[in-house]
């Protein structure tokens, strides 16, 4: 096997990262490299001019982590950040003050009373409604290990009747989904469920037909993943299980394209992601009629553990961009 581009890039990234030289040359030699070609690439990197530039530009961010790691010490210290709080009938400037401007997440409970979509929402009231309706939804994702990056390729039309019957017919899976991602199609086609939510004026901005539907059976999953917003989600039908961890564990999430990571939330492989061991897990169960407020940069993977409607919501009363500043990391 020859030494190519690729591999030069990989020996950059591991000697940048502190690997033992030793074991790249190992790693490389049970690849097939030869031992001769192997020393000398390794040599002429250990040399090079431009990794030198490269070390001097981790230093730099070396520093930058200190102040995430003074946080990340600083929430073990703090007994409120050890769980995730539940709060009832929150007062609008108290959610601010103490949550959105913090950047923590909590529970708020009783918002959701009087919407008529708690009391009605579901495959039977659906179906009397809307099953000739034409919707979008993923479809496919169990034969895609990277179904969420992958989301794209994996919308399907159908009519909403044929998607009900798939959930009415019970079971658990992971295989279709409505998401967020089909919102935009969803919106149109289902425009008469929007009538059924209600403003949420305490922490909104009273736009009427914002939110994302997210509908499926017992056994979705989001992978581990962070907004570039602050978002609420907003719990209707059915439970899910959601893990959440702040945003200044970067680096123990192992991102390596854009707001996404490998590590698997519903199983996590701690001999392959060691960092994880060292990283803040919280969990929460979200039940019918509870919001989840997701600060913006917190890592979530949610699960649905019954048949789950959710609406999710990023249109706060107060200032929400924070993807205008994000310069989006594609990894290779």
């Amino acid at each position: 096997m020859q030494v190519d581009d690729e591999w030069r890039r990989w020996i950059a990234e591991n000697l940048l990262l502190d690997s033992d030289p030793a074991s790249i040359l190992q790693a490389m030699l049970s690849q097939g490299i030869a031992e001769a070609d192997a020393c000398r690439e390794l040599d002429a990197a250990r040399r090079s001019p431009y990794l030198a530039g490269g070390d001097r530009l981790r230093a730099r961010l070396k520093k930058r982590n200190w102040p995430l790691d003074i946080q990340r010490k600083l929430n073990r210290l703090d007994a409120r950040m050890r769980q995730v709080p539940k709060r009832h009938r929150l007062d609008g400037q108290a959610f601010f003050d103490d949550f959105y401007v913090l950047n923590r997440p909590v529970v708020i409970t009783g918002m959701l009373d009087d919407w008529p979509a708690l009391s009605t929402w579901g495959v039977d009231y659906f179906r009397r409604r809307f099953a000739d309706r034409q919707v979008e939804v993923q479809f496919g994702r169990s034969q895609d290990a990277n179904y969420e990056i992958n989301q794209p390729h994996l919308r399907r039309s159908m009519p909403f009747g044929e998607y009900l019957d798939l959930i009415a017919a019970g079971g658990q899976s992971n295989d279709f989904y409505m998401t967020a991602n089909n919102s935009s199609s969803n919106r149109q086609a289902l425009a008469e469920l929007w009538q059924d939510i209600g403003g949420l004026p305490a922490y909104l901005d009273g736009q009427r037909d914002s939110g994302f539907l997210w509908f499926g059976p017992k056994g979705t999953r989001t992978p581990f993943h962070h907004d570039l917003t602050n978002n609420f989600m907003a719990q209707l039908a059915g439970r899910k299980r959601i893990k959440l961890v702040p945003a200044v564990e970067l680096g123990q999430m192992y991102n390596d394209l854009h707001c996404y990571t490998p590590v698997d939330g519903g199983a996590i492989d701690y001999e392959r992601f060691p960092r994880m061991r060292d990283a803040q897990i919280l969990e929460v169960i979200l039940e019918p009629g509870e919001i989840l407020f997701l600060p913006v940069g917190c890592w979530h993977y949610v699960e649905g553990l019954d048949v789950s409607i959710t609406m999710s919501f990023t249109n706060f009363r107060w200032d929400n961009d924070f993807a205008s500043a994000y310069d989006s990391y594609h990894g290779v």
